[in-house]
């Protein structure tokens, strides 16, 4: 599946499936005869992951008809994931929303009135003003994912609000951010700083690289497995990465801190680690090294159930081939609730393997310049965000969005009276459904901007339909990455029906809630136009190329850049007086988490090479390529139950929700102690009629959560289960 030619022949069969029409789209006999010169491309960036790869989509005879990678683009180096060629099918979507709607009964009963949009946006804005007079803007909370957030974030900005989330932080990547920025003083970046392409010995921690197509890591992947490249990968479940590896390591699920110390006290005390990179940028080296000394292999063994021997020689494997080796940060990485001090252990590892600034490691990412458009000063809030009073979680760099929902529900610090979400499915993306639930019906107004008629879509009071990326345009990516560069997403096709870009929705509702000083231009190339000008630069140019690359620039220290580290002490804080100072470990440290009962076990979820999220299982390209999920499950514990691959089960969890019927995939690959399900699937939105209860959702069952003390992020994985079936 990973070698370069299995990708490519993944993304050329999602490219002909659309094209034939068998799943849905328009099929090739229905296009109008057409010679070659109404064949049209034209350059944009993908939508379906956050990763915006550069594509170039193609029309026949003014009809969408399929989308492949733009070979200038560094991100997709001229080939798209699965995901990314089946974006075509977003556009002939069967349940897409149509036009604005309005809550006709109570919420949740997802019985709506279609209405124009001047009534919609008209309401929402009468609603946004009566929050502010009573409450205070600040009483509006904002939650987005993705870059077609941007102007709507503008807007709020404007509104004066500060209470801005992501469930990419709290629920995502936050946990591995901190770790590193406690670290090294600076995140990982997204995509993320990961050099691939020249490792020579890879450790994979829980990150499925395969099965979550992030598209520039995983052809990467591809190449370093074709070099050779030692292959290191630490999962309860035998991944696709692990297929690849030349150790697998199938640890207990919430011990990897454990196998972590135990690795450094390896490097440190068999004298393996890159002494003279940490003699130049390490600060506190002596007390970590006296931290780690109890942690041996031998001490880690039971904890883990990864022996000894297995746990030094994957030690020494990654340091033969320092600086070259890269322990991999992941990115989906909140698990168990210690996940900062995880990320930071992760974060050592590759400092004492010198790997941050060097070739095969972490590189130093570069960009272009931009100036941003010359908007006047936002208001200052009255109030400070509610999502983190009193800094209870002192490394937050973010807003919270879980802290966002107790204070709907509890009005502490103050009432937070309205939401307003843009493309995430909170309902899927927050741990208990119950939580999120008693916080809408706290709301004053909800509002939800969505192609599909989503979960959280059915709880709103304005529902209103956004036009696909391949409809619209949104702000220009200026992207962190080796090779510096500015993409433009444009549109391809018009929307079928009376859906709107981002960009018209908050321009118009904002001219309703008299902040038109905030959106002084008049559509958005003009706005594209200005920005674009500032640096030299040309929207027209753009539209025909759909990238514009900046000049090379060196990305390790060994090429002339300054080794900078941004933390206090100017240094890699292998000892952290921040943390001490705060009262948590100024070096991790390995607790115990609770362990299944028996006949119990711990569930684990993840992702899928032709989806995203819970986004795409209404896309009749990518749902006919994986329709439904499956519970993995240990195959001795099959047979001991009496249980087959294909077998429908429910799963019960710990608090006694039952899930939806899943089927089962008996399976040697994965631990006796755990089940395993690809997230997404299982929904129940009314609207979405034609994919809906294919497969079990994990969401319904993550109803606890293990909160991160550092930073605020939810440890998902803590969750138990067992089987129910009809014998």
């Amino acid at each position: 599946m990973l070698s370069r030619r299995r990708f490519l022949k993944i993304g050329a069969g999602s490219i002909a499936a659309c094209a034939s029409g068998a799943v849905g789209c328009r099929s090739a006999a229905s296009l109008p005869k057409a010679s070659i010169e109404d064949v049209q491309k034209t350059p944009t960036f993908c939508d379906i992951c956050f990763w915006k790869c550069g594509a170039i989509a193609y029309t026949r005879g003014g009809r969408l008809w399929r989308i492949e990678g733009n070979p200038e683009d560094p991100l997709s180096r001229g080939r798209l994931c699965p995901r990314g060629t089946g974006g075509v099918g977003a556009h002939f979507d069967p349940d897409r929303l149509k036009a604005p709607l309005i809550r006709r009964e109570r919420r949740g009963a997802e019985e709506w009135v279609a209405v124009t949009w001047d009534e919609a946006l008209s309401q929402i804005a009468e609603k946004m003003l009566a929050i502010k007079s009573e409450y205070g803007a600040e009483a509006l909370a904002y939650f987005n994912h993705g870059i077609g957030g941007t102007f709507l974030k503008h807007m709020m900005k404007a509104y004066g609000t500060p209470n801005i989330a992501a469930p990419s932080y709290a629920q995502c990547r936050g946990p591995r951010d901190v770790g590193f920025q406690l670290t090294f003083g600076e995140g990982v970046s997204s995509p993320e700083r990961t050099d691939i392409r020249h490792s020579r010995c890879l450790v994979l921690i829980g990150s499925h690289l395969g099965e979550n197509m992030h598209n520039t890591q995983v052809q990467e992947f591809a190449e370093a497995i074709e070099a050779g490249t030692s292959i290191i990968v630490v999962d309860p479940r035998f991944s696709v990465a692990a297929s690849k590896a030349k150790h697998y390591l199938p640890i207990k699920p919430g011990t990897d801190i454990a196998l972590l110390l135990a690795w450094m006290n390896v490097l440190v005390s068999e004298q393996l680690y890159d002494k003279p990179y940490v003699e130049a940028y390490g600060f506190g080296f002596e007390a970590f090294q006296a931290h780690i000394r109890r942690y041996t292999p031998e001490w880690a063994y039971p904890k883990t159930s990864i022996p000894p021997e297995l746990i030094r020689e994957t030690a020494r494997e990654m340091a033969r081939h320092r600086p070259a080796t890269l322990v991999h940060p992941g990115r989906h990485v909140t698990w168990y609730g210690d996940d900062a001090q995880r990320s930071r252990a992760i974060a050592l590892l590759n400092a004492l393997l010198g790997s941050w600034g060097r070739k095969g490691g972490f590189y130093v990412p570069a960009s272009m310049e931009l100036p941003a458009y010359p908007y006047p000063a936002y208001p200052t809030p009255q109030r400070p965000k509610a999502d983190n009073p009193d800094q209870r979680h002192p490394f937050a760099g973010s807003t919270l969005t879980t802290g966002i929902r107790e204070a709907t529900l509890t009005g502490e610090p103050y009432p937070i009276k309205g939401w307003f979400v843009y493309a995430t499915n909170l309902l899927e993306a927050l741990p208990n459904r119950d939580e999120t639930i008693r916080a809408m019906q706290q709301l004053d107004l909800l509002v939800v901007v969505d192609v599909i008629p989503s979960e959280i879509a059915g709880w709103a009071d304005i529902v209103l339909p956004e036009s696909v990326y391949l409809e619209r345009y949104d702000d220009l990516n200026v992207e962190l990455f080796r090779e510096p560069f500015i993409a433009l997403r444009q549109p391809v096709v018009a929307a079928p029906d009376d859906q709107k870009p981002n960009w018209w929705i908050a321009r118009r509702l904002a001219h309703k809630l008299g902040l038109s000083d905030y959106f002084a231009w008049n559509d958005i190339e003009e706005y594209l136009e200005h920005r674009l000008r500032a640096a030299g630069h040309s929207l027209a140019e753009l539209k025909r190329r759909g990238l514009i690359k900046g000049r090379p620039q060196p990305i390790y220290f060994d090429q002339g850049l300054s080794a900078d580290f941004f933390t206090p002490s100017g240094k890699i804080e292998f000892y952290s007086p921040q943390l001490k100072q705060a009262g948590f470990d100024p070096v991790p440290a390995f607790t115990e988490h609770e362990q299944p009962p028996a006949g119990w076990f711990r569930l684990l979820y993840g992702r899928a090479p032709v989806h995203s999220f819970s986004r795409t299982q209404s896309n009749p390209v990518l749902a006919e390529m994986m329709d439904e999920n499956e519970l993995w499950l240990n195959a001795s514990v099959a047979r001991r139950l009496g249980l087959r691959s294909g077998d429908l089960v429910r799963l019960k969890n710990q608090d006694d929700v039952v899930g939806q019927p899943i089927r089962v995939l008996a399976t040697a690959r994965i631990r006796p102690d755990c089940v395993y399900m690809v997230h997404g699937f299982g929904h129940t939105a009314k609207g979405l009629r034609a994919r809906a209860r294919r497969g079990a959702s994990d969401s319904q069952l993550l109803t606890r959560y293990a909160t991160d003390p550092l930073m605020g992020g939810t440890g998902m994985s803590v969750n138990f289960v067992t089987l129910e079936w009809e014998a």
